[in-house]
C-alpha cells in the first residue's frame, strides 16, 4: 500500500514557527489528518498525517490501521508530521519500519495548536529518546532548525518485592544485544550507527540535543524543507 507523495520542495511554502509545548504527562500517540496551509489552494490543499504523543507497544498497529482507513480519501500525501517525547524502543523501531515500507517522508513538526482557518500552519516539533528510531524510518527525513531531536541511553523499569524494603523499582539497561540490533537497523535506514553509540553513552537522566552538524554527520536528515 502506497500513499501519493508530495514533492518536499513545495513544503517551503509553509512557515514553521518556534513553539514550546506545555509541560505535563505524555499521552499515547494519536494520529489525525490535517490540511496544510499552502496559499490559495482551497479544497486542494495537501493533507498529511500528524502524529503526536508517546510511542507505545500498540502504536505501530494503530498507525497502520489509521493509514488503511484514510488512504485514498481527500488529498492525502505520504508525509508524517512527528512530535513525540519518546516511548518504547522496539515499538519505535517497528513504527519506523512501517514508515519505510509505505515510503513516507517524516518531518519533525506539528500543526499549530489553534488555527482559525480550515488549513493549518506548522510549528516546531520534538523527537526525543526512542522517537529517533521511528524518525529513522522516513524515506526522507526533515528536521527544521526550530525543531529539536534529543537522545539518551535506553532503559526500562522492573519491580521486585523485598521483605525489608517492600516493592522496589529498578532500572534495567541493555546488555549490548539491543544496541547491536539498533545499530544494524540504523545502518539499514541510511543512518550512521554511531548515533546509536552516542545515545548509549549519554546519561539516561539527560538528553543530548543534536545540532545541525550532528544531524548531517550521522545522516539523520536535512535541516531545510
Amino acid at each position: 500500500m502506497k500513499l501519493r507523495t508530495l514533492g518536499l520542495g513545495a513544503l517551503g511554502l509553509f512557515a514553521l514557527a518556534t513553539f514550546s509545548p506545555p509541560a505535563g504527562a505524555a499521552e499515547e500517540m494519536n494520529f489525525r489528518v490535517v490540511g496544510l496551509d499552502a496559499g490559495n489552494c482551497g479544497a486542494n490543499c495537501p493533507q498529511v498525517i500528524a502524529a503526536q504523543g508517546e510511542i507505545g507497544e500498540g502504536t505501530p498497529n494503530a498507525f497502520l490501521s489509521f493509514v488503511r482507513e484514510n488512504v485514498g480519501g481527500g488529498n492525502l500525501h505520504g508525509i508524517l508530521l512527528l512530535d513525540s517525547p519518546g516511548g518504547k524502543v522496539v515499538a519505535s523501531m517497528e513504527l519506523g519500519q512501517a514508515l519505510r515500507r509505505l515510503g513516507m517522508a517524516v518531518i519533525v513538526a506539528r500543526p499549530a495548536a489553534e488555527q482559525a482557518s480550515r488549513n493549518m500552519a506548522l510549528v516546531s516539533g520534538r523527537c526525543y529518546s526512542a522517537c529517533v528510531y521511528a524518525l529513522m524510518g522516513g524515506r526522507k527525513r526533515v528536521i527544521p532548525p526550530q525543531s529539536r531531536v534529543g537522545i539518551h541511553r535506553m532503559f526500562n523499569y522492573s519491580t521486585s518485592f523485598d521483605f525489608s524494603e517492600g516493592f522496589v523499582r529498578e532500572r534495567n539497561y541493555d546488555d549490548g544485544g539491543m544496541r547491536a540490533m539498533l545499530a544494524r537497523y540504523a545502518s539499514g535506514m541510511g543512518v550512521s550507527p554511531d548515533l546509536v553509540n552516542l545515545a548509549e553513552r549519554t546519561s539516561p537522566d539527560q538528553l543530548y540535543m543534536l545540532s545541525g552538524s550532528d544531524i548531517t554527520r550521522w545522516r539523520l536528515g536535512s535541516r531545510k524543507l
